[in-house]
């Protein structure tokens, strides 16, 4: 889509195109798609080993263009794409745009998303003036475009902690979900599932943090099944090898932690292990969209793909209901006060989430998680993520008198 829309916008003109990405792997990945798709449309890369603005469409890494020395040297653009547009609002890609708008007041800037809400609530009004077209997930199951998921929510013994994990500013704590996630009776559970679900098929899997994923890769590595880890902290050209590995068959499981959330892009990948809870429904939906592609025969020949199964031990399905996210460029960002409380020794007026009073140092008692039994028993049930109500309806009073539904966007 983000090679054709660009490709019929510069293609027979001498418009110059920049396409940005924020990782290596999507500026590859992006420039050897789009000249398969606009072999006419000559190309280059603009990244931390390559410095060319050869091509008429060029391919840049966000962190390297931001730059000011490099921003100077930039040409005259007239059309910059935002791949993972919802990055936008970011201080980086704001210098980039208000740079190319400022040579260029006449430049059209064209992003593209499958996830345009932001966890943080920043609109993206001041980038993109409107949405020029939005397709459901749903549309692209019918049209054959996406294979659908098969979700299912599992259990084991770990929901009612994973209920109570404070969130961070941007996620769940993830060393809280680690401390529950990243046991041995779990990990032996999630692989017993996992084989009798999708054990035939090429898997990706989303941890917590690095200890939680290279102890699971070591337990599927233990019971015979080839896997790989890739995760932030590596060497570029370690986790370039690793996922050569997965690509080329080599190995049947890739372990991640927040590195193939977005973009990446292997289509005969065909189930989804979520290992971690996601506190916004955009990062849910772009895990689990590692899976929903289509397999071309052409690139995959003998490779069958009708679905992908979703194994969801995060419990994050459950939180966000339906894949689908409206559009909203406005964004919503909380305004007024932030909540507060008194605090019992002394009075003082202190935020909400203080577990120390700044003035008389009186300390709230945070809840302890109750003891952790053995597992002993997985409960598994599989959900629609499509036509699920986004609503979670209460009980008030345990009696049908009285229903409550409380969603993010009631």
């Amino acid at each position: 889509m983000l090679s054709a829309a660009a490709g019929s916008i510069i293609s027979d003109t001498d418009a110059k195109a920049c396409i940005l990405a924020h990782r290596d792997e999507l500026t590859g990945q992006n420039a050897a798609k789009f000249s398969r798709i606009n072999p006419k449309i000559t190309t280059s890369i603009f990244d931390a080993r390559q410095k060319s603005w050869a091509g008429q469409a060029t391919f840049a890494m966000v962190q390297t263009l931001a730059r000011e020395t490099h921003l100077k040297r930039m040409p005259t653009l007239d059309l910059l794409v935002v791949d993972e547009a919802h990055h936008a609002a970011a201080i980086s890609y704001r210098r980039i745009i208000d740079h190319v708008r400022e040579r260029n007041p006449d430049a059209r800037v064209f992003g593209v998303t499958a996830t345009p809400g932001r966890g943080d609530g920043k609109g993206l009004r001041p980038v993109f003036s409107n949405v020029a077209d939005q397709i459901t997930l749903g549309e692209l199951f019918r049209s054959g475009h996406l294979v659908p998921p098969r979700t299912f929510v599992i259990d084991v013994g770990t929901r009612d902690a994973l209920s109570r994990v404070k969130r961070t500013a941007d996620d769940f704590d993830m060393a809280e979900v680690d401390a529950i996630m990243n046991r041995s009776p779990v990990t032996e559970a999630v692989i017993r599932h996992w084989k009798e679900k999708a054990g035939d098929r090429q898997t990706v899997v989303f941890c917590s943090t690095v200890d939680h994923a290279r102890n699971v890769a070591e337990a599927f590595d233990a019971v015979g099944v080839p896997t790989v880890v890739v995760h932030g902290d590596q060497p570029a050209t370690e986790r370039k090898a690793a996922l050569d590995r997965f690509a080329r068959g080599e190995a049947r499981v890739v372990v991640n932690v927040a590195v193939l959330t977005e973009g990446w892009d292997h289509p005969p990948t065909s189930c989804v292990v979520l290992l971690r809870p996601s506190s916004f429904k955009s990062t849910l939906i772009q895990m689990v969209g590692r899976g929903l592609r289509t397999v071309d025969p052409n690139e995959h020949p003998g490779v069958t793909k009708t679905d992908c199964i979703v194994l969801d031990f995060g419990t994050s399905t459950l939180l966000h209901g339906s894949l689908e996210q409206d559009v909203d460029l406005d964004g919503r960002m909380f305004k007024g006060e932030a909540p507060k409380k008194d605090c019992p020794e002394c009075g003082a007026r202190v935020p909400a989430a203080s577990l120390e009073c700044p003035l008389c140092g009186h300390a709230w008692e945070r809840a302890e998680p109750e003891s952790r039994a053995e597992l002993t028993d997985f409960v598994m049930s599989e959900v629609d993520l499509l036509k699920r109500s986004s609503f979670r309806w209460c009980d008030l009073f345990g009696d049908d008198a009285a229903l409550m539904a409380t969603g993010f966007s009631a």
